[in-house]
C-alpha cells in the first residue's frame, strides 16, 4: 500500500453541484477543466492537484475515499465538513 499518494479533487458546497460535476466528468469532460471552473478552494488554479499527502493529513472520509482509488481513477461523491468533493488520483 502506497505510503503517499497524489491526487486531485473538485470541493463544491452543494450536493445537486456535486452531481452535475459528476455527470459531466462521467460524459467525458476534462477533471482539470471542471476543477477551475467548479472548485472552491485553491487547487482550481491547478487543476484541483492537492500534491503528495500521506494518511493522517486529510480528514477521515476524504482520505480514505483517496486511498481507495486505483490511479487514474475518479471518486463519487464524498462529503466532509468542507462540502462535497470529488478525487481523482493521480499517481
Amino acid at each position: 500500500m502506497a505510503d503517499k499518494i497524489r491526487c486531485a479533487h473538485i470541493l463544491v458546497e452543494k450536493l445537486s453541484t456535486a452531481q452535475e460535476v459528476l455527470n459531466k466528468l462521467n460524459s467525458g469532460e476534462s477533471f482539470a477543466k471542471l476543477a477551475e471552473q467548479y472548485s472552491l478552494d485553491g487547487t482550481r488554479k491547478r487543476g484541483g492537484d492537492l500534491g503528495f499527502f500521506g494518511r493522517g493529513m486529510m480528514v477521515k472520509p476524504f482520505e480514505n475515499a483517496a486511498f481507495a482509488l486505483e490511479k487514474g481513477q475518479i471518486s463519487g461523491i464524498v462529503k466532509t465538513e468542507f462540502g462535497y468533493h470529488i478525487i481523482k488520483r493521480l499517481e
